[in-house]
């Protein structure tokens, strides 16, 4: 019959028990062998003996497990995994080892943190004290780590691992053991939050889930902010096993030398995206929003009149004609006029026409006699076309107001265009001598591709945030032109895990409608941040960042600093009842003399229930590195992240393996006087890939 209340940090009192019975066995054969001489040995003597040997076997067994259970409140050995052990499957994703939490998971928690056995998850006196003295010893220049700090079954003294935190919350799981955890892939088209502050283990879980995409087949795209070069060699590493590295790109703004090349505004569904990519890096607060929607017509109507000129738009092109928008008139105006029935010789016309500036508005009195020419002829032959009409709505803005709308335009496509990463995000189609890829997203979901994006972010944030936010708008579009063709009865294409790591510095207003219609699509976004608050203020409005958090299933959730943060999950959790024991003892005298009796005692234990929450804020605030809560398909898990081998950076080509030095040290690349081309020729040459112009690549 079980106790009322579970209690698992008592004495192993089965221990006692097995010693004894084992010990009764041992000494019921040995007095039965002693008494051969004075006759035979009884027939139910070993019987007896073996049976009171398996029962204290099982009793030592018992009090065995209380005893490591005991020990592994202070400690877990590390999880460790090596680049062939990481399992994988087309059907599920490995998280790492756990449990399912429960309310008696929650009950051994309360319990273990009852201040009588505190001295059962702390450091004990022996583990402090070899500490002190390898400091102590430091300060005399003797190195003592080497023997008191081995990690070995000898050494009584050796450090626990650091990585911080309250052990027992995933040692309360250790009675029934620890088991593989798998999630079924229909999860992660639910889409997938991962929270945790800096250094906990959230890209290390990323390079997990990574590794099993790229073995599972899918199309994997990975967002890298920071730079993190051992996501980066582990990718590459998965690709070449996998046999995809054909498929494998690399952009980085920080390397434009090596990395492939991409046009954040050169494809789209609808035109209008075009201005929406550019101006959303715009401020969108008070005034600046009113600019911002002048901008956007603004944007709008240069776009508009690039793509019916047959021209591939990008930020050079919106610069240029932003700088100054009467080239683009002329040209515009030109096509337009050319294929227009009722303007058949309208160049001759335009050549004998004598026009006087001051006849127009003062606003156009500034411009060059050709365009006054072209609206003049215009006008006076009452032709219309809604782009020409927007151009020459756009150059008949008086110039101080023409200064405030481009004022906060320029400068950001200024640093968009400026030096190296301009070739790279607006990259010449026609240039046949430049090795580098150039990649489009329809592109790479078709192709099966592999692609680390690495933006650089803390060498200039504010670029860095408009390529990513112009990424996940492309990305965006093309999940809706995909999905209206599977509903049409297309073809489906391969699955799209796209990674986001540092996710509150790429997010933007379009990532609702990818996180609502991407699923249809095959897309299963994973995105990776510190705190919901960077959420919230990255899309500053709280509403919005609401609809992003309702429209990601599964939440894993790693050690956090942010209260707010953890009542994401703690909020989504009921209460469970916990028992707690009483002990009462009372005594009580006689009140009457004619009894014997002069006093009563009673002793019992008395059993409360309570509602507590199944997990709190403060647990989360708590988590050792590595460790992690996942709400998946409305369960609860206490999950061990497996830490990946690192991936061997010499099995790289010459120019990614500079790449991964220049990323670990942080060193800036245009400092470093690398022979860059060089280096992609040669690495692409390695791997047999012919590279030119478009072809495949980093």
């Amino acid at each position: 019959m079980p106790y009322p209340v579970e209690n698992l940090l008592r004495r192993p009192y089965e221990l006692y028990s097995g010693m004894a019975l084992f010990t009764l066995a041992a000494s019921t054969v040995a007095i039965s062998y002693a008494c051969i001489p004075f006759g035979p040995v009884p027939d139910q003597a070993l019987p007896v003996a073996g049976i009171m040997s398996a029962y204290a076997a099982w009793r030592a067994w018992k009090g065995w497990r209380l005893v490591r259970y005991k020990r592994g409140l202070r400690k877990l050995p590390v999880f460790q995994l090596g680049l062939e052990e990481i399992p994988h499957s087309t059907e599920a994703y490995y998280v790492g080892k756990g449990f399912l939490w429960d309310a008696r998971h929650v009950q051994r928690l309360i319990m273990a943190r009852e201040p009588r056995f505190a001295h059962l998850s702390r450091p004990g006196r022996l583990h402090d004290r070899a500490r002190a003295l390898e400091l102590r010893a430091e300060n005399a220049g003797i190195d003592l780590r080497r023997y008191t700090s081995r990690d070995a079954w000898w050494n009584p003294a050796r450090p626990l691992p650091q990585v911080g935190g309250d052990p027992l919350l995933h040692a309360v799981g250790l009675w029934e053991g620890e088991k593989e955890v798998w999630f079924d892939m229909s999860a992660r088209g639910g889409h997938t939050l991962v929270l945790g502050t800096t250094g906990v283990g959230k890209t290390r879980f990323l390079e997990l889930q990574v590794t099993q995409d790229i073995r599972r087949g899918d199309t994997v795209i990975a967002f890298d902010p920071k730079g993190d070069a051992a996501l980066l060699k582990r990718m590459y590493t998965e690709a070449k096993r996998a046999g995809r590295l054909d498929r494998f790109y690399v952009f980085h703004l920080g390397f434009p030398e090596l990395s492939a090349r991409y046009n954040p505004v050169g494809e789209f569904s609808r035109v209008t995206e075009i201005a929406t990519r550019i101006t959303n890096q715009l401020p969108q607060e008070g005034e600046g929003a009113n600019f911002a929607q002048f901008v956007w017509g603004f944007v709008n109507s240069m776009s508009r009149a690039l793509v019916a000129l047959g021209r591939k738009a990008s930020y050079q092109d919106i610069l240029r004609y932003a700088s100054d928008i009467e080239p683009l008139v002329v040209d515009y105006c030109a096509a337009w006029l050319d294929r227009e029935p009722q303007a058949a010789g309208w160049r001759k016309d335009l050549e004998s026409r004598e026009i006087n500036p001051k006849s127009f508005d003062r606003a156009l009195q500034t411009r060059s006699i050709p365009v006054l020419k072209i609206i003049d002829y215009i006008r006076d032959k009452g032709l219309y076309d809604p782009v020409a009409h927007s151009l020459i709505k756009i150059i008949s803005f008086e110039q101080s107001f023409w200064n405030k709308l481009v004022a906060s335009l320029i400068p950001l496509l200024e640093k968009l265009t400026t030096g190296r990463v301009g070739a790279l995000l607006s990259p010449d189609y026609a240039d046949p001598d430049d090795p580098r890829p150039i990649f489009d997203w329809e592109g790479i979901l078709r192709g099966g591709g592999i692609v680390y994006v690495g933006l650089d972010s803390l060498s200039d944030y504010e670029v860095a945030g408009a390529v990513g936010n112009s990424m996940f708008s492309d990305l965006t579009s093309l999940a809706g032109r995909i999905y209206k063709d599977v509903q049409a009865g297309g073809a489906a294409i391969r699955k799209c895990s796209v990674h986001a790591d540092e996710f509150n510095e790429l997010i933007g207003d379009e990532f609702v409608p990818l996180l609502n219609k991407s699923r249809g699509a095959g897309f299963q976004v994973t995105v990776y941040t510190q705190t919901w608050s960077d959420i919230e203020a990255r899309i500053g409005n709280k509403a919005k960042a609401g609809q992003i958090g309702g429209n990601l299933n599964s939440v894993f959730m790693l050690r956090v600093k942010n209260i707010e943060t953890a009542e994401i999950l703690t909020k989504q959790l009921g209460k469970v009842r916990v028992d707690t024991l009483t002990p009462v003892t009372g005594a009580n005298d006689a009140s009457s003399i004619e009894d014997f009796e002069d006093f009563s005692s009673k002793n019992e234990d008395r059993v409360n229930r309570q509602e507590v929450d199944l997990l709190t804020a403060a647990d989360l605030t708590s988590l050792p590195k590595g460790q992690a809560y996942a709400y998946v398909e409305g369960r609860l898990y206490k999950l061990r992240l497996p830490l990946p081998d690192p991936a061997d950076e010499e099995a790289m080509p010459t120019s990614l393996a500079h790449m991964v030095r220049e990323m670990a040290r942080r060193h800036d690349l245009e400092d470093d006087g690398i022979e860059s081309e060089g280096l992609v020729v040669a690495a692409n040459e390695e791997r047999g890939v012919a590279v030119q112009g478009k072809g495949r690549g980093w």
